[in-house]
């Protein structure tokens, strides 16, 4: 090595670092050789922490603000103390710097759905997603369980991590909570708080804080959402048979005003006080007993049969049907 050679590298470093771009989490500042000079001046921006790591270990962290690394707070570095191996020293440091920003609007979700026992419906597969928020608060934890001597480590390539340990975490969540898919639909902020609590000390082991996690939707696979909405369309409809018989008596009017008549009710099953007498019967069972009693025996053959298509066509229960065809088997008896 020249003289001059050895001089240059006795000029004081100036050691800082501005982000060229969003998304580094940790940056290995280059330097020639490994190597820092006694009196170097280290500067450390606001939104970033420094890591001086000497000999492979991590000696020291900065917060904002500006420091001059003197052989008083760093090991000796320079040529001057090495001039027995030909200035070549064998002290090789680096300085990290890490971003403190926080790291918004990441992106988590189920690749697949996540199968849990739910009390009401049994066993379901359950989808969901959401974003959440964190930030770098102890680069030393970050640097020895993360990102070590990678001379750039970044936002997405801690996201795959980040987004499997919330999965595990929320089917753990699931499994353990006991509550029904439904109360978990109409209750996502109390959800995302529960599931913030249990991903916090994972977080915390990684250097990071997780500042906050939104859960922005549940939901079932499509073929299971399909089951639960025509559940959800009986329980509207309640009693099936008054459903029946609203139906019926709601077409009615309809029916009469169209060409065919009553008849067109009953699609194609006869005309007459006969469709009318099965439905009030139907629909009425006080004026029913009376329409019945008052049928000729001749005429239940018939009535029996417009009965059956009018169960065939679910305007009747199967149990209604057979009630009447017993009361009107009495009278042939």
């Amino acid at each position: 090595m020249s003289l001059f050679d050895f001089a240059k590298k006795q000029f004081i470093d100036v050691i800082q670092w501005t982000e060229p771009e969003d998304g580094i989490l940790a940056y290995r500042y280059p330097m020639a050789e490994m190597e820092i000079q006694n009196g170097a001046s280290l500067t450390v921006r606001e939104s970033q922490l420094a890591v001086f790591v000497d000999e492979g270990k991590v000696a020291d962290s900065f917060a904002p603000g500006r420091y001059t690394l003197t052989t008083q707070t760093l090991p000796v570095l320079t040529y001057l103390k090495n001039w027995d191996k030909l200035f070549e020293s064998p002290f090789k440091s680096d300085v990290y710097f890490f971003s403190t920003r926080l790291q918004m609007d990441r992106k988590w979700g189920t690749p697949n759905p996540i199968t849990i026992r739910d009390p009401e419906f049994g066993v379901v597969r359950l989808r969901a997603f959401g974003i959440y928020a964190y930030r770098m608060v102890d680069p030393k934890k970050f640097h020895t369980e993360i990102s070590g001597t990678r001379e750039i480590y970044t936002v997405a390539d801690l996201d795959g991590q980040l987004r499997n340990t919330m999965i595990a975490a929320m089917t753990d969540l699931f499994a353990q909570s006991g509550i029904a898919f439904l109360d978990m639909a109409a209750n996502q902020d109390e959800l995302g708080k529960r599931l913030h609590e249990k991903l916090q000390p994972v977080f915390e082991r990684y250097g990071l804080e997780l500042d906050n996690l939104v859960v922005q939707n549940v939901s079932l696979p499509e073929e299971l959402q399909a089951i639960l909405d025509q559940r959800i369309s009986m329980n509207v409809v309640g009693d099936l048979g008054k459903y029946t018989q609203f139906q019926t008596a709601q077409a009615i009017p309809v029916a009469a005003a169209n060409e065919g008549g009553v008849a067109g009710i009953g699609a194609g099953l006869g005309v007459g006080v006969g469709i009318g007498q099965a439905m009030a019967a139907s629909m009425t069972p006080a004026a029913g007993a009376n329409n019945i009693s008052a049928t000729p025996p001749e005429d239940i053959p018939a009535l029996l049969e417009k009965l059956h298509e009018l169960t065939t066509k679910g305007i009747l229960s199967v149990a209604e049907f057979e009630a009447k065809k017993a009361e009107l088997l009495k009278k042939l008896s």
